[in-house]
């Protein structure tokens, strides 16, 4: 009896058509509903116990009560990241051209480890045009990778595999007479930190520079520090600077550190995640032109690019450095081969950790397509400019106060209502006010800590965003507060 293909996998394609226009439905009527939404909906306790206990199904559904479980029991709590009122962490909402490309890289579903297959070309494409955008040379290299973190441990692995003096990759760290050194700003992200702990270098061995009153690296302090770990016989072999913070969106000097390091034969790496696509606004098109001076870069178009999650970016200054510190193949035996061949160009595997790699590619390529140079200009203006307008507004109303210099489109800030004085008390003041406003559905914000004190934080990266979304958002947030002013005052 001959082996048929299994009847349940196997899909006609009316069925496909008929299925996907149900999805079609769905992702319209989600995209046109937002704005109308709360923001926020947590998911209520007996949906919750639902997930928590519902059994492996035993047998298959179809594909109607699939979707309609899916439009009962998901869609009604998303992230939130979608709406016009959502400006919390570097959540920007979803390109419709990056969903739709989302559904084709699913079709083609391809492993892009390598060969000669329509996906790769995509992504070695898509790494071409990003190191243009940065001003890097034609032997930049690079990956897409799952976000900014995978992205700076990426570099700063290269960064160690290139300066640490012996073959970190045979000898192992544990065999090195020097310590190994990295150093961030203190307003850099964690996630460098991170890293330096998973190479084995050591939160120890992480220099923590301080920061200006922009809260913008120290290039004083930082080459006194690594001319100090110099002379003590330690090895410099990174600095880590910021082309935007995530706290405050704050650009270290980067054409100043970049001669620091040139100076002393260290590795500049710039953590441009959230900011360095600003390279394409009108505004701070100059200021992050010193990305070009990077050894490498990390750079996130799921956050300012609007490309759907996940999308992270490494770029590495010289393919070379990048290939020698993934690659398994021996320089004797390594040949490039024909990169029209099956084979195709070298591949990606030998330049980061992942064999089993997706098709991340399409979705930045479609993406990039649609805006175009011209068009990210327009939308990431969109965002400088809404931010600079909150602002504005906080600065002109007694009820708010700025709490750092605003950059790049996160505006930090805190309420102040009359009547409540001292830290601590606008401390637990603005905690309370920003749960609330959360919970309210109307707007949705994020906080960090500064100096000590707690401050609200919008990171404005929606070019759905509209004048009338902030003064919304403020208007909830002022009644919010003088609510909770009130309650101070009688307890």
């Amino acid at each position: 009896m001959a082996i048929e293909p299994d009847p349940r996998s196997k899909w006609d394609p009316a069925e496909i058509r008929r299925v996907a226009h149900r999805v079609a439905d769905l992702l319209a009527d989600y995209l046109e509903a937002l704005p109308e939404r709360p923001v926020f909906a947590p998911v209520p306790v007996d949906a919750a116990a639902r997930f928590a206990s519902e059994p492996l199904p035993a047998t298959g559904s179809e594909p109607e009560a699939i979707l309609d479980d899916f439009a009962r029991s998901v869609g009604p709590y998303p992230f939130g990241n979608g709406h016009p009122r959502f400006w919390a962490w570097v959540n920007s909402p979803p390109a419709v051209m990056g969903i739709f490309a989302e559904a084709l890289a699913a079709a083609m579903n391809p492993s892009v480890a390598g060969g000669n297959h329509a996906a790769v070309h995509v992504e070695r494409e898509v790494i071409r045009w990003f190191a243009e955008m940065l001003g890097l040379p034609a032997t930049a290299m690079g990956l897409l990778v799952s976000g900014g973190s995978m992205a700076n441990l990426t570099a700063l692995a290269a960064a160690r595999h290139a300066k640490a003096g012996f073959d970190v990759r045979v000898r192992g760290l544990q065999s090195g007479d020097q310590r190994l050194v990295i150093y961030m700003s203190e307003e850099g992200h964690g996630c460098i930190r991170k890293a330096a702990e998973m190479m084995g270098i050591g939160s120890e061995s992480v220099r923590v520079v301080p920061v200006n009153e922009r809260l913008e690296m120290r290039v004083d302090v930082l080459a006194d520090t690594i001319d100090r770990d110099l002379q003590a016989g330690y090895r410099p072999i990174a600095v880590a600077a910021n082309a935007g913070t995530v706290n405050t969106g704050a650009i270290d000097d980067l054409e100043a550190i970049a001669r620091v390091c040139r100076e002393r034969g260290v590795w500049l790496h710039v953590d441009g995640a959230y900011g360095a696509a600003a390279i394409l606004s009108t505004n701070y098109r100059n200021r992050l032109a010193s990305l070009a001076l990077a050894d490498s870069i990390a750079l996130d178009p799921h956050k300012w690019l609007y490309v759907p999650v996940e999308a992270g970016l490494v770029l590495v200054r010289d393919a070379a450095n990048l290939r020698s510190t993934f690659s398994l193949v021996p320089p004797y035996l390594r040949t490039d081969g024909d990169p029209h061949g099956v084979g195709g160009p070298p591949w990606f595997s030998e330049f980061g950790f992942q064999q089993s790699r997706g098709f991340r590619a399409l979705k930045v390529w479609m993406t990039l397509k649609y805006y175009g140079v011209s068009g990210y200009t327009s939308a990431i203006d969109h965002d400088l400019a809404l931010a600079s307008y909150l602002a504005d507004r906080v600065n002109a109303d007694a009820d708010w106060e700025l709490m750092a210099p605003p950059s790049l489109s996160i505006v930090c800030f805190r309420a102040v209502p009359a009547g409540v004085v001292g830290d601590e008390r606008l401390n637990d003041l603005n905690k309370y006010v920003l749960e609330r406003l959360q919970l309210s559905g109307r707007a949705f914000l994020s906080s960090t800590v500064l100096h000590g004190r707690f401050v609200l934080r919008a990171c404005i990266v929606n070019p759905l965003s509209a004048q009338h979304d902030v003064d919304a958002m403020l208007e909830t947030l002022k009644t919010i507060a003088r609510e909770a002013a009130r309650r101070l005052a009688v307890s």
